[in-house]
């Protein structure tokens, strides 16, 4: 299963519109934002992305709470089971223990894939370009096997996506 994953878009809708549209051109099959989503729009992009999604709150959206019954949003950290796997999704890396096969987060702004003792850490950078010219995302892509992960990155105003191949066997 592909699972297209975006973080910290904070408000720059746009960017997030481009990024959800390269996920699902590249095949995801459900979406994650992992925090600090900063405008309902960015949930409304989620929701009409034609495929099921889960966000969780970021440290800079305590506004959007009225939401909450609209949009699949959720509190840290969330565990869920996808493609018979189980992830744990937080915004703010607190709680970094390896008691599931995925852990996502976002809130550092950096791209992180570390596979340590079965378990993968994946933080798919910055979707809003704020700290560095780079908007930034990834795809996980599960089997039963395996773990890839792909790692997009595009430059400021460029439409071209660069990528970054990263394999794990599952244990």
């Amino acid at each position: 299963m592909k699972i297209g994953i975006l973080s910290d878009t904070h408000r720059k809708v746009k960017r997030s519109q481009k990024n959800i549209n390269h996920l699902l051109q590249q095949g995801a099959e459900f979406l994650i934002h992992a925090g600090d989503i900063g405008e309902p729009a960015v949930l409304e992009q989620l929701k009409h992305s034609g495929v099921r999604y889960i966000a969780v709150y970021g440290n800079n959206d305590a506004h959007l709470h009225e939401y909450h019954n609209r949009y699949h949003l959720v509190q840290e950290p969330h565990y869920f089971k996808l493609a018979q796997t189980t992830f744990k999704l937080m915004h703010l890396p607190f709680y970094m223990s390896a008691d599931t096969e995925v852990v996502l987060f976002g809130h550092t702004h950096l791209f992180e894939c570390d596979f340590k003792n079965g378990t993968l850490f994946l933080n798919p950078g910055e979707s809003c370009a704020r700290n560095k010219p780079l908007s930034e995302c990834a795809m996980l892509d599960v089997s039963d096997t395996s773990f890839q992960v792909t790692y997009y990155h595009r430059k400021h105003k460029s439409k071209h996506y660069d990528e970054q191949h990263f394999y794990f066997e599952r244990l």
